[in-house]
């Protein structure tokens, strides 16, 4: 590849991939639409080989031009980061860490994290945002975020996957729903109660783990009902429209009208684990990962 190459080209081509209309990619890019037509073409000279398909109608993609899209996107945002990095360098702030997270993560492990980060690293900022499992593999992989917390025990080739908490599962009923003295311990008797679960699609690997909960129990559950949110699951147990069974610490931060039962005594237990992108360069995450401590599943 020649020399003559510059990120401006590659800029240019990812507003023209975009857009896939010239005069939209260059009133974007606040040039003309002949001096875009050059860019590209100088572009596509120096590479050897066509990024576009052009005709009188329309604008494509070729083969190559949709995997150099998809690359170079990854690529520029990677050096997006490194000079905001070094940014916050020369204003002495040594780093900063993008991190995802599944609400229960805030209910146990991530506030004594961040103990242990202000104390051993007090010049690192962190960036929190709440996302779902499905939704930090993706930002993970297109590098918005550096570590996530997640309920999965699968994970893109890419990624890397560590377990870092464990805890039990409970029952989730009504305050007046009927239990033996001294809490609950046969499920089989809730075999004709309706359940309140969590979507399988928030995480296939800890749907199939409370469904292996009943199976041990001897019994297929009625599924009434299926959400996303630990206060939608309280609030229909509140109101009547049947019992769930959740991680124990979801019961921290909350001030619904159910009662909790831990069972502590069946087998299964709720993991969360810490991920992140094997490919990721961050100067900082080794340390984070060194500090963060795995568990035995």
């Amino acid at each position: 590849m020649s020399n003559q190459i510059e990120l401006r080209h590659f800029r240019y081509f990812l507003a023209l991939a975009e857009t896939l209309h010239f005069r939209k990619a260059a009133e974007q890019l606040y040039i003309s639409q002949p001096a875009l037509s050059r860019q590209i073409q100088q572009l596509e000279q120096q590479l050897g080989y066509p990024l576009f398909a052009r005709n009188n109608k329309q604008v494509e993609l070729t083969a190559a031009g949709r995997f150099l899209q998809s690359e170079l996107a990854l690529v520029l945002k990677q050096i997006g980061n490194l000079v905001s990095q070094a940014g916050e360098i020369s204003k002495g702030i040594l780093g900063s860490i993008r991190m995802g997270y599944v609400g229960s993560a805030m209910q146990n492990i991530l506030p004594e994290l961040f103990g242990q980060f202000k104390n051993h690293l007090p010049g690192i900022q962190f960036s929190l945002q709440e996302l779902d499992n499905n939704k930090q593999v993706e930002s993970l992989l297109s590098r918005e975020i550096d570590l996530g917390f997640v309920r999965l025990q699968k994970v893109p080739a890419t990624l890397s996957i560590r377990p870092v908490w464990e805890e039990t599962f409970s029952l989730v009923v009504p305050l007046d729903f009927p239990l033996a003295e001294g809490g609950f311990l046969d499920l089989n008797a809730l075999r004709k109660e309706p359940f309140i679960l969590f979507e399988e699609d928030y995480s296939p690997s800890y749907y199939a783990k409370v469904m292996s909960i009943f199976s041990d129990s001897g019994f297929t559950p009625i599924v009434a009902h299926k959400t996303v949110h630990a206060n939608t699951i309280y609030r229909l147990v509140e109101n009547g429209f049947g019992i769930s069974i959740v991680p124990t610490s979801l019961q921290k931060g909350y001030q619904p009208s159910v009662r909790f039962v831990e069972l502590p005594e069946i087998s299964q237990r709720a993991v969360l684990s810490m991920i992140w992108n094997k490919e990721n360069q961050h100067p900082v995450l080794p340390q984070i990962l060194e500090m963060i401590k795995g568990v035995d599943t």
